[in-house]
């Protein structure tokens, strides 16, 4: 029998990382049994749901890799087929109409607020007679539809991560809500408890696997699975992103959506290989880099944690760091000229756009982060504190102005040879250290003190003639 999994997320919102692991972990699944990954768009609360937010979900998932294997199912175009359901359960007398008012529940909360017990609908009219239901319906009340659970039942399953997990009918919250409000015989919009079970069943759903937070609502479906005589599919619960105190994962920790890390610069293929990571590990000896095909070679529900996953930033900025490292330079170039564009900013030539990639590469830990990293190679810099006080140096000066004379009358094709030479020469010839020539190289050419690799950026501003021109400015400034 072929494993199918699904994500069903509701377009009332950008894609959230959390969302994206729960697909993450559906996916690895699939492709580790040789499966289908499908999706379900559960855009049934009209007000909410709009089709940006269904297009954001879809091209997020695309850009971390996570394709899926059938054309996506949209949950508004069953509603009829929901409430075709509920009428079943209705008939049979697994559900009811209760007509209890909204000022009625809101008072029953406030009394069981007062005697300290939990929220729970006391079920008054589970067992109203034809002739009560007519007299409320004549009288204009409306009704939701609610599904009978009684306290005394237990509901057990076999989870593939926590294990065996057990709930009782009386914990649930009273009989659930199946339906919103409606008048007469009319049966209101369904709710997710019943709409989740009939679509995963039209789906032929195999595998559920969702966050923690969703278990209650596992043991209230598995009631309704049976009360349809539905196969149960295998239940999983993943563990919640927790932030660094340890708390659920949310918008006030500023990054949740995918958008948010796309724009601060994380490669797709690194924040895929971390989410993995979050909630699952690898066997000991394997690395933590891996593609998402290797990844699901390995990938077992069994091994995920049952305990949330802290989310590290310092761990995500690393792996991105090492993916950055390691693409082709080529690849990373056409990435880079986006950004530099952005700003203005154009290359002399691919082969200098190609050695200023080159030059950055190992120090990149976001792609944002090459905009900064980049700038003094395409506009000139301000002079910073320290780098003006060490102009103030004699020796400083001199160094400068021995450096502009050997570009000037040597005229050298700079490259990474000789500039080796050329910084050597200047040294030896004028009885200067070789580290204050480098140094006052690096403040004429960048206006720091620090920077990146001296060799390759004088390399790089020879090649479009720069060199020259800061150094000639610094020398005039002092």
């Amino acid at each position: 029998m072929e494993n199918r999994l699904r994500l069903a997320p509701s377009p009332t919102g950008l894609l959230h990382i959390g969302t994206a692991r729960t697909a993450l972990f559906n996916w690895l699944y699939a492709k580790k049994t040789q499966g289908k990954f499908l999706l379900r768009i559960e855009d049934t609360d009209s007000n909410r749901s709009k089709q940006e937010f269904t297009n954001n979900i879809l091209d997020g998932l695309r850009w971390l890799g996570l394709d899926w294997d059938e054309e996506p199912i949209k949950q508004s175009k069953r509603i009829e087929i929901h409430k075709s359901t509920i009428n079943k359960l209705l008939q049979k007398g697994f559900a009811y109409r209760c007509f209890t008012t909204e000022e009625e529940s809101k008072i029953l909360r406030n009394e069981q607020k007062l005697n300290g017990l939990p929220p729970k609908h006391d079920n008054r009219h589970r067992n109203l007679t034809k002739k009560e239901i007519e007299r409320f319906i004549s009288e204009g009340k409306s009704s939701v539809i609610r599904f009978r659970i009684e306290e005394e039942i237990i509901i057990e399953w076999n989870d593939l991560i926590r294990g065996k997990i057990k709930w009782l009918g009386k914990d649930l919250g009273g009989d659930m809500v199946l339906s919103r409000r409606a008048f007469g015989y009319e049966i209101g919009e369904p709710l997710y408890n019943l709409a989740v079970v009939v679509d995963d069943n039209f789906m032929g759903i195999t595998h559920v696997v969702r966050g923690e937070d969703h278990i209650s609502n596992t043991a209230k479906q598995i009631l309704i699975y049976k009360s349809l005589g539905f196969n149960l599919p295998v239940f999983s619960h993943t563990p919640l992103i927790l932030n660094s105190d340890g708390k659920k994962l949310s918008k006030r920790d500023c990054v949740t959506s995918i958008d948010d890390f796309k724009t601060m610069g994380y490669l797709p293929e690194a924040l895929s290989n971390y989410m993995a990571l979050l909630g699952w590990s690898p066997k000991t000896g394997e690395g933590e880099l891996c593609s998402l095909i290797d990844i699901s070679k390995n990938f077992n529900l069994e091994n995920v944690n049952k305990s949330g996953a802290k989310f590290s930033w310092e761990k995500l900025n690393w792996i991105n760091s090492q993916y950055i490292k390691t693409m082709k330079k080529d690849k990373l170039h056409t990435i880079f000229k986006e950004y530099w564009e952005k700003e203005g900013w154009y290359s002399s030539s691919n082969v200098w756009g190609l050695k200023l990639t080159s030059l950055l590469q190992e120090s990149i830990t976001v792609l944002k982060d090459v905009v900064d990293q980049s700038k003094p190679f395409f506009e000139t810099s301000q002079f910073e504190p320290d780098a003006m006080q060490f102009l103030k140096n004699d020796e400083v000066k001199m160094s400068i102005k021995h450096i502009i004379e050997y570009l000037d009358s040597k005229n050298p094709e700079i490259n990474q040879n000789s500039a080796k030479e050329a910084l050597n020469s200047i040294a030896k010839e004028h009885n200067i250290k070789k580290g204050l020539v480098m140094r006052s190289l690096r403040v004429a050419l960048f206006g720091s003190l620090k920077g990146p690799d001296l060799i390759l950026s004088w390399e790089l501003f020879a090649l479009n003639g720069e060199d020259k021109k800061r150094v000639r400015k610094c020398l005039e400034m002092i």
